[in-house]
């Protein structure tokens, strides 16, 4: 399956905490302009690390619990997860090799 996967706060447990490879998740919401800007990038992202890394989108408007747990104040934020722990945080619009990089910096 590539692709982004659907991250809610039902499964972001199994999802990103308990996954056994890096998660970038993009929190967004369907107002918010630059979130859509670079849906793009995050999709293509998916792509391009099939298989070494798994991306995600999370609508912070219908799943409040993960993203007030992480201290989601503005989006777009995209966090990078690794082992179940927060190992980098993108906050506004960042390039698509910005957000390559940071995956590849954890990605085995």
């Amino acid at each position: 399956m590539s692709g982004t996967i659907q991250i809610t706060d039902t499964n972001f447990q199994s999802e990103v905490l308990e996954s056994d490879q890096p998660v970038l998740v993009d929190f967004w919401a369907a107002w918010c302009g630059p979130c859509r800007i670079i849906g793009p990038s995050i999709e293509e992202l998916a792509d391009q690390f099939e298989g070494t890394a798994k991306i995600g989108k999370l609508n912070v408007d219908e799943n409040p619990q993960a993203s007030s747990g992480f201290g989601i104040h503005s989006i777009p934020a995209v966090l990078l997860f690794k082992d179940g722990k927060v190992v980098e945080t993108l906050v506004g619009v960042q390039s698509k090799e910005r957000y390559a990089a940071a995956l590849q910096s954890v990605a085995a």
